[in-house]
């Protein structure tokens, strides 16, 4: 059902909407004509968790053979720490790290200084304007809120990585960046090389012992909703996410830049329910403004609500829309913390 809510969170009034399930055929103008996700590709219905993970499987490879996965890096990270200071009770570190073999990459860790038993870890990913990971750190102030900074203050180990869009950027284009990804992985869509690095943030987390590897997410905004949505299919190590932002629907936004999916996804026959399904039962909480995300992102709720429901998990996924447009308002900031503090 459709629940219209108005709430208060810390004296903040927010309005907007929850979207758990609803019966209907279109909401909001919004066709549900997203093909069924649990029926195999035989015809016959899925009634099951064990003939569900059997076609989850299906799914996945589907998905893994056209983003051309690369292989992930075995060898434990080496960390190095570039910069080091202090804000509020808090240690942040400019590391480096070995990413792909023979290449590094920058992110900034923050923890609390005076913690003294292992602490939940997230990662947190920086959206295009972020300038880098300098905003969502809280290094520069900007548009974007320090969100990594501040869920660190929570109580949690908080890695924000550098896309690889920006790594020894210079004056290239973004275009360019996705030619010199492709000279190592001609066969690899951009969001493959964003999936691994992701991936690989998680290695960095995980290798710290003040983290406990059981609890880790992931939470992202517009870039970094795309990139938290893909990361919390494909890791089984994230258990909760938080997506803002980022366009659901591959005709939201704009999936099919190089950077992303290509222009071949429009080609692909597949659609991005069936990634949010890979996400099930995890908690996942797609938070839109109308811009990218928000009305017409009700069908893919429907259209996974009977995969969530199967695992006896519906109250797991979840819609809020605040209707205000692209950018991160300060509900939809705090919906984020809320989210993975009550799931980690």
């Amino acid at each position: 059902m459709i629940r219209l809510d108005f709430i208060k969170i810390a004296g903040l009034a927010i309005s907007g909407f929850f979207i758990g399930t609803t019966s209907k055929s279109s909401v909001f103008g919004y066709q549900d004509d997203l093909p069924p996700l649990l029926v195999d590709e035989q015809g016959n219905n899925i009634l099951t968790l064990a003939a569900w993970s059997k076609e989850r499987s299906v799914i996945r490879k589907k998905w893994q053979d056209y983003l051309g996965i690369i292989s992930p890096n075995s060898n434990p990270p080496n960390l190095r720490v570039l910069k080091e200071d202090y804000p509020d009770g808090m240690i942040r570190q400019l590391i480096e790290y070995d990413n792909e073999p023979g290449q590094t990459i920058q992110a900034y860790l923050i923890r609390p200084e005076k913690a003294t038993d292992m602490l939940p870890g997230v990662i947190a990913l920086h959206s295009t304007s972020d300038n880098q990971m300098l905003y969502i750190a809280g290094i520069e102030k900007g548009k974007i809120s320090p969100m990594g900074l501040n869920l660190a203050k929570q109580g949690f180990v908080v890695l924000c990585p550098m896309c690889f869009l920006w790594r020894d950027k210079g004056d290239s284009t973004y275009e360019q960046q996705v030619e010199r990804f492709h000279i190592r992985h001609p066969s690899s869509k951009g969001m493959a090389k964003m999936l691994f690095d992701a991936q690989r943030a998680i290695d960095v987390l995980v290798s710290l012992k003040m983290t406990d590897s059981n609890r880790i997410g992931v939470m992202g905004h517009s870039l970094g909703g795309k990139e938290a949505f893909y990361l919390g299919a494909f890791d089984d190590r994230v258990k909760v996410i938080v997506s803002n932002e980022g366009g659901i629907g591959i005709d939201f936004s704009n999936w099919d830049d190089s950077w992303y999916l290509g222009k071949e996804i429009h080609n692909f026959n597949h659609q991005h329910h069936e990634i949010l399904a890979l996400c099930a039962p995890k908690p996942f909480l797609l938070i839109g403004g109308d811009f990218a995300d928000g009305t017409r992102s009700i069908p893919y709720i429907n259209a996974v609500s009977p995969v969530y429901n199967l695992y006896g998990r519906l109250q797991n996924l979840k819609l809020y829309n605040h209707g205000r447009g692209h950018d991160l308002t300060p509900e939809a900031e705090k919906l984020t913390y809320d989210w993975i503090i009550e799931h980690l």
